[in-house]
């Protein structure tokens, strides 16, 4: 027989491709109840079960189907690093050979799991390690989900993960459907019952994905802001040219008036002559006096690629004293992981970049921090 005849066996579904939703409709596709899906929900999530034949509440033909044409699988974690402050760093790797970051920042009262949603990041953010790298393409469901199946498997039932942010590789917004579907299954009771209160998406601004999370999706947001006015964060964060700050702030009430904490968190990088000065405080609160805000500052966390530097310890005190004084919640990020590469702004990965921004910035002689 010819092989070029043989018709190819078709791809196995990926059962962490789908949340609650997702996985009634495959079930009462096979003729199986809708209940079907939260019971393999339970074995996958809750019971760290990825043999179709221990699932012993199916039916032996549906388990048998389900070996047929259906697996669980994760991305692999093949690199781990462990810093002084017991942070750990994964590098994670996909079925393509990309490899993404992920960051488990264990705290007394709690443990927080920083999962990247894009293999490098489409955004140009030009104070982040991570925009240097380039872009590949967004992670499917089952590659965002799949970090956290990973690291409690990792941890064990006596280390659960108690809050998630998705803060890692990539702007979350740019790949809406499948980290709103991994983000639910973060939530959904039969799989890791989070609250909502303790999912974060962290976004750069990308305005008109902000007003469609409020539909979907009610998680606490987090804004990349790092500047007080457009001037300076047209350079800083690019993406603020296609939405400014008037529209970005406009978005941020709205959401505020529904989400869980009422508010939204900003986020500011701390750099040293760029950002910290007193009129840039005095900016900033002007414009957060806007937005019921919390606002974290970020000591900026150096790499090779970048010719910034961190504002000094008492410029950061006094920016976070004049927002204080003028009744703005300011807190100063303890830094974690930084001896591993894993602090916020540092993650890098293995990306085949398909965006050519890495072999740019090569040229114009940024990769050697000139």
């Amino acid at each position: 027989m010819n092989s070029a005849t043989v018709s190819a066996k078709p791809a196995l579904i990926n059962l962490l491709d789908f949340d609650r939703k997702g996985l009634q409709a495959f079930f009462v596709e096979l003729g199986e109840k809708p209940f079907r899906a939260t019971q393999v929900l339970k074995w996958i999530y809750q019971e760290g079960v990825s043999d179709f034949d221990e699932m012993t509440n199916l039916s032996k033909s549906l388990r048998s189907h389900l070996k047929e044409h259906c697996h669980i699988k994760a991305p692999e974690i093949v690199a781990e690093q462990l810093a002084s402050d017991g942070t750990a760093k994964w590098a994670v790797q996909m079925h393509c050979g990309n490899r993404v970051e992920t960051v488990y920042i264990p705290e007394e009262r709690r443990a927080t799991l920083c999962v990247s949603s894009q293999v490098g990041c489409a955004l140009a953010c030009t104070f982040c390690s991570t925009a240097k790298q380039g872009f590949n393409r967004n992670l499917s469901t089952a590659e965002i989900i799949g970090q956290l199946y990973l690291a409690q498997q990792r941890l064990g039932p006596e280390r659960r993960i108690t809050n998630v942010v998705m803060m890692g590789m990539g702007e979350p917004l740019l790949n809406f459907d499948n980290v709103v579907a991994a983000m639910n299954l973060m939530m959904d009771d039969f799989c890791y019952g989070l609250s909502k209160r303790r999912v974060t998406i962290s976004t750069s601004g990308i305005v008109p994905a902000m007003k469609r999370l409020n539909d979907v999706c009610d998680v606490s947001v987090a804004v990349s802001l790092h500047a007080p006015h457009d001037a300076l964060r047209d350079q800083l964060v690019p993406i603020n040219v296609k939405y400014p700050l008037k529209e970005l702030m406009e978005a941020c009430r709205e959401y505020a008036k529904t989400g869980p904490r009422k508010h939204i968190t900003f986020e500011y990088v701390m750099l040293d002559g760029i950002n910290d000065s007193p009129e840039d405080a005095r900016t900033l609160v002007k414009l957060l006096k806007t937005v019921p805000s919390k606002l974290n500052l970020i000591p900026f966390n150096p790499f090779p690629q970048s010719h910034y530097r961190c504002s000094s310890n008492a410029a950061i005190l006094k920016f976070r004293d004049i927002l204080h004084n003028a009744g703005i919640v300011t807190t100063v990020r303890k830094t974690r992981g930084e001896d591993i590469d894993a602090a916020c702004g540092q993650l890098v990965g293995q990306v085949q970049d398909k965006s050519r921004r890495h072999l740019k910035l090569q040229a114009q002689g940024l990769s050697h921090g000139q």
